[in-house]
């Protein structure tokens, strides 16, 4: 846990230093994200925390929230965000840095073994900072592209290929299909050449390619025709047109490159 929020702290951070300098014109910058704004993203980010500490800190609270959003699965992400962007930059900057340092605390305080409610599955506490740093890293990548910054990619995109990877079936469900009953083996390379590997090595169903590939495919900020992660076998090749690691309703992706 403490490696994990040192991670997660860490890829705050990074972003932080994107966004603190920003004027009013910075923040109000377009994304690739349609009609999201970079203090959309951010706006984003802190309702989540907020969120995610409801989750840790008040179940009952948070299964108020869980309704609103189950009934109105296609807007209350957007609307959450647009509550965020009312608000001057300043404060939004610093009530994300508030509710992220809150939601640390509140993650290093709880008990061994303890599950948290979500808007998917339930979650362990080390999950849970895994989803925060997976959507930390995902938005941020959105405010770096608006911004034309190019950043280095870290062996925290572990995290998120973790998250990918066993987000497999959650994929499938939220596209009303069933999962394959086999485990499929991932293959990815991390950003200094390491190997990370996930299932079977002797699975016949096969994904591999560059980690940063594959975390951009999971998060759904690339296409996959613009990716270098390749499938071997029927069901691999339908999951990386489907892949998501985040939870709620099946995200509409980006177009390919060419298209835009």
């Amino acid at each position: 846990m403490h490696g994990l929020l040192g991670d997660l702290r860490a890829e705050s951070e990074e972003l932080d230093a994107l966004v603190a300098p920003l004027d009013p014109g910075g923040w109000a910058l377009a994304t690739p994200s349609p009609g999201w704004s970079i203090a959309h993203q951010i706006a984003h980010l802190t309702w989540t925390d907020r969120a995610a500490l409801l989750a840790v800190t008040d179940p009952e609270a948070f299964a108020e929230e869980s309704e609103k959003a189950l009934a109105a699965p296609g807007s209350f992400v957007d609307e959450g965000a647009a509550a965020g962007v009312s608000l001057p930059p300043a404060q939004l900057l610093a009530r994300w840095r508030e509710g992220r340092v809150r939601l640390g605390d509140a993650l290093r305080a709880s008990p061994p073994g303890a599950r948290f409610p979500w808007y998917g599955p339930p979650m362990s506490a080390a999950s849970l900072v895994t989803a925060r740093l997976m959507e930390t890293w995902a938005h941020g990548r959105d405010i770096a592209d608006a911004l034309g910054v190019r950043r280095e990619p870290t062996a925290r995109l572990r995290h998120v290929a973790w998250i990918g990877v066993r987000a497999r079936d959650y994929a499938y469900l939220v596209h009303g299909e069933r999962p394959p009953a086999e485990p499929f083996r991932v293959e990815l390379t991390g950003p200094d050449g390491e190997s990370w590997t996930y299932g079977p090595e002797d699975a016949a169903q096969r994904v591999t390619g560059p980690a940063l590939d594959f975390c951009l495919l999971v998060t759904q900020r690339a296409h996959r025709a613009d990716l270098a992660v390749r499938a071997e076998g029927a069901d691999a090749d339908h999951w990386l047109d489907i892949a998501q690691a985040f939870a709620g309703p099946a995200g509409a992706g980006r177009a390919p490159e060419g298209a835009r």
